[in-house]
């Protein structure tokens, strides 16, 4: 069988699943790829017509909607010792530095620090839980993070669905191996996105710790 016919046999509600689970659990402040996983099926179903893009992109936002409630909740019941806890299991994405970058952004931006966290790498997996731990009242978290899930996750299946039936004719003429550079390209764009998002955290936290250094001058004495 060719990779063609045997990704016709892949049932597609296990499609719809994988990428619900994955981006659940991410969005609930486990470092996954999401995005990657939600560009590659995307693409998927656009050469496979028994994939529906719309129930994808459904099953893509309930999951992002839940991951992140769970995580909220989870935030708001844990407090500072989950931080602590997180920056100690996965010190690359809960160090210092990415928290405190993600705790001003709350500050300065409130609740649509979760809408546009679902578009920043740094601040997807952060949204939930620390929302939580700040005690963000739900009802502004729960708006934002439907808004969110549903322009993100929605929107970037139906996106890249449509970028996919606009190639199909580009893809057949070299089989499977166009669809594979086509998830390649997709996947290295998110990477170079992800790669991006961590050096302007990096210097940001640079910055603040550089203007924590700078000595307060003491007043003049009588």
């Amino acid at each position: 069988m060719d990779v063609q016919g045997w990704l016709e046999t892949v049932p597609a509600v296990s499609i719809y699943l994988l990428v619900g689970v994955v981006i659940g659990v991410e969005s609930l402040g486990i470092p996954l790829p999401g995005e990657i996983v939600l560009v590659a099926a995307a693409l998927l179903a656009s050469q496979q017509g028994h994939i529906n893009p719309y129930i994808l992109a459904a099953c893509a936002s309930a999951g992002a909607v839940a991951g992140d409630s769970t995580g909220y909740l989870i935030g708001r019941k844990g407090g500072r010792p989950l931080l602590a806890w997180l920056a100690r299991k996965f010190p690359k994405h809960f160090g210092e530095s990415q928290v405190g970058t993600a705790e001003r952004s709350f500050e300065k931006w409130g609740m649509w620090a979760v809408f546009f966290g679902r578009f920043v790498a740094l601040l997807r997996i952060f949204a939930g839980p620390l929302a939580g731990v700040l005690k963000m009242p739900y009802w502004k978290f729960l708006t934002a993070n439907l808004l969110g899930g549903v322009v993100w996750a929605g929107g970037t299946t139906l996106i890249v669905y449509e970028v996919g039936k606009v190639a199909e004719a580009w893809l057949k003429r070299f089989s499977y191996l166009g669809l594979v550079l086509a998830v390649v390209i997709g996947v290295a764009s998110m990477l170079v996105v992800k790669r991006r998002a961590k050096k302007s955290a990096e210097k940001r936290a640079e910055e603040q710790a550089a203007d924590e250094a700078v000595p307060v001058p003491s007043g003049t004495a009588d």
